[in-house]
């Protein structure tokens, strides 16, 4: 197998360079890596807590651009980015601009509890910042401070909603204000999450329960007996095995359907499903677009509900599988090619939630105005120099490749 064409060489050229002249030319090697002051620092670490997960330290104060530098001086190509979470690089001097600024330090010193006290221009930050880009469909967004915690929330909105549908207008009852203090129905119902093999979305305890990517993530952890289903295992070239792939996607759904039916028998209701149109951790797996409007059926038919956990990027041209995917309710953005934005993009009916005080306190939501005044300037960034589209060609340009 051969990424390029037999007799072609293919040869990488820089990237034009920009008015933000801000980046290394290259990396530079000094040391094996880990290297002796990064081992040295590693000792030290592990006799305050467990640090076998750390690769080396690092210096921040000369990593620029692309470039992730160590304390022991050398210089790499990261393209790992703090797992997705600076998407324009380290030291961007629209950050640190922005961070210098005299009229934003009240906001980084007080760190505001955004859902009970935010600032007065919080709202005006937010229409900038991720709604500026966020998908035609979804108006709203909630802050969260990172992807579990919004895919944890999530599952509250989806589970608060099925129940509130189910209670109509009868309002809530004694019984369930008082078992649910007690973990017990009706006040805490038997509901579940529909997942997917192979995905990864988080490592809290609801979050971990629809993981299945790694054992290591779930091995001494108690969980919940939620669903599980196949996710397609597709074979390439896809021109070569239309029949195969169908009879494969059509497998899963058949499977997905039975899983639902069954926990209804077993009086556990399947309130939503999760899925990752493209997953990641859990291999490189992709699904049609197909499989996943003919799952937004079975979802719409059996449990009404529909939740997408993706990895994708938005500005005017996004991924193909946002394009080709049916909108659902709740889409949870994560780690972004544009950012890491530690949000939640919510579409709920709000008169639901709020009827008899129904959400008031279940989303208070803090601590981030800090990223709403990073997003702008990202965004801004990824804009102006129009990375969504270059990332595109050049995704393009290695698929054509293979």
């Amino acid at each position: 197998f051969s990424l390029f064409p037999t007799g072609h060489r293919y040869i990488s050229q820089a990237a034009a360079k920009i008015d933000v002249d801000f980046d290394y030319d290259g990396p530079l090697m000094k040391t094996e890596v880990p290297g002796p002051r990064s081992r040295e620092l590693m000792k030290q670490l592990n006799g305050i807590q467990n640090a076998e997960a750390v690769h080396f330290f690092c210096n921040y104060e000369e990593s620029r651009g692309n470039y992730l530098v160590d304390v022991d001086g050398n210089r790499m190509l990261d393209l790992y980015s703090q797992i997705s979470s600076i998407p324009i690089g380290y030291s961007h001097p629209s950050l640190i601009k922005l961070l210098q600024q005299p009229q934003n330090l009240s906001t980084f010193v007080n760190r505001p509890a955004l859902g009970i006290l935010p600032p007065e221009n919080f709202a005006e930050r937010l229409k900038e910042s991720l709604l500026s880009v966020a998908p035609k469909g979804l108006p709203q967004v909630i802050t969260m401070s990172c992807g579990s915690c919004s895919n944890e929330n999530a599952f509250k909105a989806i589970f608060m909603w099925y129940r509130s549908k189910e209670r109509g207008h009868n309002n809530v009852t004694k019984e369930e204000l008082e078992s649910c203090m007690i973990n017990q129905p009706p006040g805490c119902p038997d509901y579940a999450m529909l997942s997917f093999m192979g995905g990864f979305h988080g490592r809290t305890m609801g979050c971990l329960a629809t993981t299945h990517s790694k054992a290591i993530h779930k091995l001494d952890i108690p969980s919940l007996d939620w669903p599980i289903a196949p996710f397609p295992r597709l074979k390439y070239p896809l021109e070569d095995f239309v029949k195969e792939n169908q009879q494969e996607e059509a497998r899963c759904l058949e499977e997905v359907e039975d899983l639902i039916v069954k926990y209804r028998k077993k009086k556990k209701i399947v309130a939503g499903i999760i899925i990752e149109p493209i997953q990641s951790e859990g291999g490189d797996n992709h699904a049609s677009d197909d499989f996943f409007r003919k799952l937004r059926d079975i979802a719409r038919k059996v449990i009404k509900y529909f939740t997408v956990h993706s990895l994708v990027a938005k500005h005017e041209i996004i991924c193909s599988c946002l394009q080709i995917l049916p909108l659902p309710p709740l889409w949870s953005f994560t780690s972004l090619l544009i950012s890491s934005w530690d949000s939640y993009v919510h579409r709920w009916v709000k008169t639901i939630l709020e009827e008899e005080g129904l959400g008031k306190g279940n989303f208070c939501l803090t601590y981030l105005f800090f990223r709403s005044f990073c997003n702008y300037k990202q965004i801004e960034s990824v804009c102006k120099f129009q990375c969504v589209n270059k990332t595109m060609k050049r995704a393009d340009a290695l698929i054509l490749r293979m």
